[in-house]
């Protein structure tokens, strides 16, 4: 499977969430630059994620279920700082884009992602949205779990 995936900044004075958040916890076991993994809990369940390595704006993913009790253990095994955030998920003009409230060692922070069919797609932005961040690599969780947003 692969994630084509762009990321915004949002202007926290113009969106208001229109939906209750999902507060999602998760710790990266491996910030390598071929691959990364990451455990994630989000909601009452849990997750294991693969992703390889960026080729533009898509990368290899892979997800699987875990159960939670498996789960909190290895997020204790995780490296650096883990990443505290409430998700929202709204739909503009067809298509679904997750806005992450930053909490913890990165609040402050709330990014937009919206995932594509190609990296060609043409997206119509909201009006919360300020600023395109796809390509800075200071933007992507993996990287805040070692660089915090409050340390910038």
């Amino acid at each position: 499977m692969f994630e084509i995936e762009r990321k915004y900044l949002v202007d926290k004075s113009k969106w208001n969430p229109a939906v209750t958040g999902e507060k999602i916890l998760q710790g990266y076991l491996s910030t390598d630059k071929e691959r990364v993994v990451r455990v994630r809990t989000k909601g009452e369940k849990a997750f294991l994620t693969i992703k390889g390595k960026m080729e533009g704006i898509t990368r290899a993913e892979f997800e699987y279920e875990i159960p939670v009790d498996d789960a909190l253990p290895m997020l204790k095994m995780c490296l650096n700082h883990p990443i505290e955030k409430t998700r929202y998920k709204e739909l503009h003009h067809g298509k679904w884009w997750e806005i992450d409230v930053f909490e913890g060692e990165n609040a402050g922070l709330i990014l937009a992602e919206i995932e594509l069919q190609s990296e060609e797609e043409q997206v119509q932005l909201p009006v919360w949205i300020t600023e395109e961040v796809t390509h800075d690599l200071r933007f992507y969780n993996s990287y805040m779990s070692r660089n915090p947003y409050s340390r910038w």
